[in-house]
């Protein structure tokens, strides 16, 4: 009877687990929210921004220049590959300061 019980719990946590690591992690920021942030003077380093593409120029000055929100652009110096509308959470780890 022990022996079914700990499998039984084994095979829950497993479950659970396996639960957990399926879900996207949900971005620190939308366009609003993080505009908001940075006219506030609040550090956005490290945080992820959800965001829909209002605006597409792919070749500003500064790279390719995504467009949200009132005065909120995001640039990147690779082509994204995105069309107007598109809803993008770029990842930490693609960032880069300009």
């Amino acid at each position: 009877m022990k022996k079914r019980i700990v499998l039984l719990m084994t095979a829950l946590l497993m479950l659970l687990t396996l639960a957990a690591c399926g879900q996207a992690a949900k971005p620190d920021y939308t366009a609003s929210t993080a505009e908001t942030a940075l006219n506030k003077g609040k550090d956005l380093k490290g945080k992820t921004v959800q965001f829909k593409v209002t605006g597409y120029e792919p070749a500003s000055a500064f790279g390719y220049n995504m467009e949200t929100g009132k005065h909120l652009n995001f640039v990147s110096s690779d082509n994204p590959k995105v069309k107007k509308k598109a809803t993008l959470s770029p990842s930490k780890s693609t960032r880069q300061n300009q």
